[in-house]
C-alpha cells in the first residue's frame, strides 16, 4: 500500500483475523511471558545476593539475564496487544522504538556470549593468572562496554532510519523489523542500508570471530589434558555453546525470511509466523534454564536461598 500522506503508524499484517483463538493465544504468551521474566530475575536475584557467585562468569550471566527481559519486554507487550486489537495497528514511534531495543539486545546478546566465551578461554589456558586478567573491575568494564557500545552502534544506523519518509504501512511480520521498516520508505537509502550492514557486522560478525578464537584455544587445550580438565571445561561451555547455536540458527532464519524471502512461497502462514518468532520465544527462557540447570554452582545457591530459612 502507498500513500500520499505522511505515514503515522504501521499494519501488522500477517495477525489476520484469528477469531476466538486470540483468547488462546492471549493466554499462552502471557504465561510464557510471565515465566520469562520470572525465570531471568531469579537468576539475577540469586547472582546479587550470593556472594560466592560474585566471579566473571556469573557477572556476564547476570548482565546476559537481564537483556532477555530487556528482549522480551520489547516484543512481548506488544504481540498481547495485538492479540486484543481488531486493527494490528502500531504507532510509527513505537514501532521505531522497537526497532532500536530488539536490535541493541541483539547486540548485547552476541557480546555478552563472546564475553563469557573469553572469560572460558582465560580460566581453561591461563589459569593461573586467571584473577588478574578477569578481575573484578575488568569484568564490570567489560559489561559496561558491552551495553554502551551496542546502545551507540545501532544509535548511529538508527538515525538515519528516524530521518526517512514513509509511503507505505504494512509489514510482513508480527512485530517492527529494521529491514522491513526502511523498505517502506519512498526512497530507499543506500546509506541506511548499509548502516544496517555495518551493524550487523560490528555487532555479530565481530563477537562471532572472538568466540569461535575463544573456543577453538580451548579445544586445542583440552587435547592436551586431563578427563577431569576436559569435563570441566565441557561442563561449563556447553551451555554457551548450546545458546550460541540456537541463536545463530533464529538469526539464520530471520535473515533468509526477511532479507531473501526464501520462506515467503515454501511455508505455511501459520509456520512462518512461528519461526519468526522463534528466536523471541526459545531463547529467554533457554538461557536461565541452560545456565540454571548445568551449573552447580547456581543450582546450590538457588537451593540455599529457598531452603536455608526453613
Amino acid at each position: 500500500m502507498r500513500n500520499s500522506t505522511p505515514v503515522v503508524s504501521f499494519i501488522l499484517t500477517p495477525y489476520g483475523h484469528i477469531g476466538l483463538l486470540r483468547y488462546l493465544y492471549f493466554s499462552f504468551i502471557f504465561l510464557w511471558y510471565i515465566f520469562i521474566v520470572l525465570a531471568n530475575s531469579s537468576l539475577v536475584l540469586v547472582i546479587c545476593l550470593e556472594r560466592q557467585l560474585h566471579e566473571p562468569m556469573y557477572l556476564f550471566l547476570c548482565s546476559l539475564f537481564v537483556n532477555e527481559i530487556y528482549a522480551s519486554s520489547t516484543v512481548y507487550p506488544c504481540l498481547l496487544s495485538q492479540m486484543l486489537s481488531e486493527k494490528h495497528e502500531v504507532s510509527r514511534s513505537y514501532c521505531l522504538l522497537q526497532v532500536y531495543c530488539l536490535y541493541s539486545s541483539a547486540s548485547v546478546e552476541f557480546c555478552s556470549l563472546a564475553a563469557m566465551a573469553y572469560d572460558r578461554y582465560v580460566s581453561i589456558c591461563y589459569p593461573l593468572h586467571y584473577s588478574v586478567i578477569m578481575s573484578t573491575r575488568r569484568v564490570r568494564h567489560i559489561t559496561t562496554l558491552i551495553w554502551v557500545s551496542s546502545l551507540v552502534n545501532f544509535t548511529i544506523c538508527f538515525s538515519f532510519t528516524v530521518q526517512l519518509e514513509f509511503c507505505g504501512n504494512l509489514i510482513d511480520k508480527v512485530f517492527c523489523d529494521h529491514y522491513l521498516v526502511i523498505k517502506l520508505a519512498c526512497s530507499m537509502s543506500a546509506l541506511a542500508d548499509g548502516f544496517d550492514l555495518l551493524f550487523a557486522f560490528v555487532a555479530i560478525l565481530l563477537p562471532l570471530t572472538l568466540i569461535f578464537f575463544s573456543y577453538i584455544k580451548i579445544l586445542y587445550i583440552c587435547l592436551k589434558t586431563t578427563k577431569e580438565t576436559k569435563q570441566k571445561a565441557l561442563s561449563t561451555c556447553a551451555p554457551q555453546i548450546i545458546s550460541l547455536a540456537n541463536l545463530l540458527i533464529g538469526c539464520i532464519y530471520h535473515f533468509a525470511d526477511t532479507r531473501l524471502n526464501v520462506t515467503v512461497n515454501h511455508l505455511h502462514p501459520q509456520l512462518r509466523v512461528l519461526l519468526s518468532v522463534y528466536l523471541l520465544l526459545c531463547q529467554p527462557l533457554l538461557s536461565p534454564l541452560m545456565y540454571g540447570l548445568n551449573l552447580s554452582k547456581i543450582r546450590h545457591a538457588c537451593k540455599r536461598l529457598l531452603f536455608s530459612r526453613k
